[in-house]
């Protein structure tokens, strides 16, 4: 009967490893408990009111200045779009801001009108035909963002911040929220044009659930550690690397 124990107890033993060294692909779920678990011990302060006001004046003084120096480009983008499709220059739509405030952003347009999702719940793929010829351009080098400057300046969004979501949005096929249940920490700060997440190669598709909590981290992490040199490195990260490597948001 003992050796028959210890048999049963060595089984048992050995299925508990073999699942934990199984890779993700085989637990489906990991992802999603990995998420709930930390959903204890994730806790996320807004920075104070007079750090906010200091990267607030940041904001007003860089968008400013972005919008005089990119004004011809600005120009020059509207022409295109305008001339090789139907439609407006600007893409508009709802997404969560500042204590979950929603807010319109603005966008060039990159797709075509009547392939366009207004929600944004189905995401860009390689080659997708809603996308149009300079809207592939604009996208590859994240031109299309440009307008947010005014989002920036009017006070919708920081220069540098978690990427702003649309409502609704998927993250492994499940609601984002629903993945992670600390989702909405995300917005004790305001959005960003850029942010750690995208400049640590977080951004476009969260089909994958470990990279679409990995992205979430990085937003907190960011606002747990925030300061105004964190936020020029970004920004320096951002010029040099994802305005010629972007995939889009």
């Amino acid at each position: 009967m003992v050796f028959e124990s210890l048999a049963l107890f060595s089984r048992i033993r050995s299925s508990d490893a073999a699942t934990l060294l199984l890779p993700n692909i085989e637990r489906p779920d990991s992802a999603e408990r990995i998420a709930r678990r930390r959903a204890d011990r994730v806790r996320v302060n807004e920075p104070s009111l007079v750090l906010l006001t200091a990267k607030r004046a940041v904001d007003i003084a860089g968008a400013s200045i972005g919008l005089l120096v990119f004004a011809p480009l600005f120009i020059g983008i509207a022409i295109a779009i305008k001339a090789t499709s139907r439609g407006p220059v600007f893409f508009r739509q709802k997404r969560y801001g500042y204590h979950n405030r929603r807010f319109q952003i603005l966008k060039f347009r990159t797709m075509f009108v009547h392939l366009s999702d207004s929600r944004g719940t189905r995401q860009t793929t390689a080659d997708d035909p809603r996308i149009t010829p300079i809207g592939r351009i604009l996208r590859k080098t994240s031109l299309d963002e440009l307008p947010q400057l005014i989002n920036v300046l009017i006070g919708d969004m920081s220069l540098v911040g978690p990427r702003p979501h649309v409502p609704g949005m998927l993250a492994g096929g499940m609601l984002y929220e629903e993945l992670t249940p600390y989702y909405f920490q995300r917005h004790n700060m305001r959005p960003g044009l850029t942010g750690l997440a995208q400049v640590s190669g977080y951004r476009g598709s969260t089909a994958i659930p470990h990279s679409a909590i990995e992205r979430l981290d990085h937003d907190l992490q960011y606002i747990e550690k925030w300061s105004l040199w964190l936020d020029l490195a970004i920004i320096l990260r951002t010029a040099r690397r994802e305005f010629i490597s972007g995939s889009g948001d």
